[in-house]
């Protein structure tokens, strides 16, 4: 029997609407082995997880989502297994959440300047931590009656050439990657099929990345379709990257997405837990040992 891994998910310390400890329980029932926190930019959250998995027998791997720019592109990067100790890794995140800070103070001007006053504070009021994003300018927005969906509010207010959109400014990939393999973690693309790259630009990426230290690819994803799993699958084999899986878990309001509901790795495929560098070792049934 193997362990059921989820390595992609999110707490109120970024986007997601489930406090880290809630985050793990649920994660439990739902039957996850092994999960990861990797909230955008921020560590915030694994103080409070780490505790919560050791009660419920979960394995935790310490992760983040750092989001990059690369020529002229927003990507996200997971880092799987870091030390939130390593001070250049918690530099650089910290270099983000203060661009994030300006970020959500210039969408707030921008929407008020459209008519729509408030939108700043009413971001704040639906972020659990320090990260305040587009998704709780959204929630403001469904909220307030402005539009019937999240989905709706970035169509009409905050993707390009709407009145909330600001460009992201974000790190560049090779540090991104750098932080990463520097605290000791597994550099991994997420969710490659979100971009939308044609096979050229998308193999230019994988160069990039694999040239900085980036070893992994997701693979499954709660957003990926089955033939852009089956897809990524053979990508990550042409390539030589370790694939990876995680539902992009936000919270029990997307019920299409749920913890630990994942496709199998396709055949071929290198599970990054294979990495040697993994960072937990357990059985199932076992208490999780660190590697």
């Amino acid at each position: 029997m193997s362990l059921r891994h989820d390595l992609h998910s999110h707490s109120t310390a970024s986007d997601g609407t489930l406090a880290p400890a809630e985050l793990v329980r649920r994660a439990a029932a739902a039957g996850v082995d092994v999960l990861a926190l990797t909230d955008h930019d921020t560590l915030d959250g694994l103080a409070e997880a780490a505790p919560a998995a050791a009660s419920v027998g979960v394995a935790l791997v310490p992760g983040v989502e750092v989001s990059v720019s690369w020529r002229g592109l927003t990507v996200h990067v997971l880092g799987l297994g870091v030390d939130p100790a390593h001070r250049p890794l918690a530099e650089g995140l910290q270099g983000l959440s203060e661009y994030r800070e300006w970020r959500a103070g210039e969408i707030g001007r921008r929407l008020a300047r459209r008519g729509i006053e408030g939108a700043l504070e009413g971001a704040r009021a639906h972020a659990g931590g320090r990260i305040v994003g587009r998704t709780h300018f959204a929630r403001f927005l469904v909220d307030s009656g402005r539009a019937a969906s999240v989905g709706e509010v970035f169509k009409r207010y905050l993707v390009k050439g709407r009145p909330g959109y600001v460009r992201g400014e974000w790190a560049a990939l090779e540090d991104a990657v750098g932080w990463i393999r520097g605290a000791g973690g597994i550099a991994v693309i997420a969710h490659p099929a979100r971009y939308r790259l044609t096979r050229s630009k998308l193999g230019h990426l994988l160069h990039d990345f694999r040239a900085a230290g980036g070893e992994g690819l997701e693979v499954v994803s709660g957003s990926h379709s089955r033939d852009q799993t089956l897809h990524m699958a053979a990508v990550a084999r042409s390539s030589g990257l370790l694939a990876s899986c995680g539902s992009d878990y936000h919270g029990p309001e997307n019920p299409w997405i749920e913890l630990g509901r994942l496709r199998a790795l396709p055949n071929g495929c290198t599970p990054v837990w294979q990495h040697p560098d993994w960072p937990v070792q357990m059985t199932v049934g076992a208490e999780p040992t660190p590697a």
